[in-house]
């Protein structure tokens, strides 16, 4: 019965990640569109408002998922997030008013991944983690590429203010999902510690355990090369293919569907070893996908490189997430799965940041062959690193 139980809440919490990223990927898609007449800056802007809080809030976010309930704490992130949207309709006229709004967003995020990733142990078993990793990503990963494919039309058909009401109601969709999942992770009472060092000991645990601290960086840097592929990729698709929206959109419905795979295939991974392997290999194996539409610059051929960089991205996420669980006492995994998820956004905002000036340097393809071998490098390294680790010791933190 507990089986059945688990399988139903699994499910409950991986549609409504589906549902939440699909009004997500619709939001950036129509904010995008709607600030750009505000200049280069203001696309920025919107899109790394929402990544501040993730990174910067993570000591607080990770301790509130280790204090409080995290299935009530990700219905009150939904909650949270399903306001911000409704405000962000009423100061669509002020830019400075739009990005404040969506660093509120971002505290709703800051919480409800950690909260997810914390409570699908509870919801799974220790022993069956993977699995609930891979219908997360799963979920997430269908509802982006869904929202992707929906965000023009939408506007086009209700315009900004009805399509960034749609993303209000599927983060009140997934709060009424939560409610009925049954599964709570409740921390409360396990641990007296208070004050800054309770705040910091997810990010202490990151630098203090090897696992944790060659995956970090091992993703950090993958990360960094992904944002530069991605900001190279309308360049690359304008410049070099000669492409325009469809072959846009086609490669990045690719990249989705890798994702969608990756995610699958990361579901038999589940011992330190095999996770500690699938994860170096796919970083090196995504750096591969990154180097293919550089070297061969076709639109079939930069599609299946997208395939392939996608489904390594997929196995990253589940693969991560994994070590994290396993690496982390329970106690400090709210705090553990925020910190990490604080560096790779940091690495995210710094690849964005810094592609546009690699891509006005080097150009798309080359910006392609640099993210390709410095990913691919990484992975190398990782694999190399952790295979001087001993994956039965933990680092204590205090």
């Amino acid at each position: 019965m507990a089986g059945v139980r688990g399988t139903r809440d699994l499910a409950l919490v991986a549609s409504g990640a589906a549902v939440s990223l699909f009004g997500t990927a619709i939001t950036l898609i129509v904010l995008l569109l709607h600030v750009k007449d505000f200049g280069s800056y203001a696309v920025v802007g919107v899109l790394i408002a929402e990544f501040v809080p993730v990174s910067l809030a993570a000591p607080l976010a990770g301790l509130l998922v280790d204090r409080l309930p995290n299935r009530r704490l990700m219905i009150a992130g939904q909650l949270l997030q399903a306001g911000a949207v409704i405000v962000v309709t009423t100061v669509l006229h002020s830019l400075p008013l739009i990005l404040v709004t969506l660093v509120v967003l971002g505290c709703g995020t800051a919480v409800v991944n950690p909260a997810a990733a914390a409570l699908i142990p509870a919801i799974c078993g220790e022993d069956r983690s993977a699995r609930g990793y891979s219908w997360l990503a799963f979920g997430r990963g269908t509802g982006m590429l869904a929202g992707s494919a929906a965000g023009g039309l939408l506007v086009a058909a209700l315009g900004t203010r009805d399509a960034l009401l749609v993303d209000a109601g599927t983060y009140l969709a997934q709060a009424a999902l939560l409610s009925f999942v049954r599964t709570e992770r409740d921390p409360r009472g396990r641990e007296r510690q208070t004050g800054r060092d309770a705040a910091t000991a997810g990010l202490r645990l990151l630098a203090a355990d090897p696992v944790l601290r060659v995956a970090t960086v091992c993703l950090a840097v993958a990360c960094v090369g992904v944002m530069f592929a991605d900001v190279a990729t309308v360049f690359y698709v304008t410049g070099v293919l000669g492409g325009g929206a469809a072959t846009l959109g086609l490669l990045h419905a690719c990249w989705m569907l890798g994702v969608l795979t990756g995610a699958r295939v990361a579901v038999r991974l589940t011992s330190q070893r095999a996770l500690l392997l699938g994860l170096g290999t796919a970083c090196a194996v995504m750096g591969v996908g990154m180097l293919i539409p550089a070297a061969l610059p076709f639109t079939a051929l930069a599609a299946l490189g997208y395939i392939v960089g996608g489904a390594a991205n997929g196995v990253q996420s589940v693969t991560n997430q994994g070590i994290v669980r396993a690496r982390s006492p329970e106690h400090l995994r709210g705090r553990a799965f925020a910190a990490a998820g604080a560096v790779l956004v940091g690495a995210n905002v710094l690849g964005t940041v810094l592609g546009g000036a690699v891509v006005a340097l080097m150009g798309p393809r080359q910006t392609f062959v640099l993210a390709g071998i410095a990913t691919l490098a990484a992975g190398v390294a990782a694999l190399l690193a952790l295979r001087a680790v001993d994956t039965t010791k933990t680092a204590p933190v205090t």
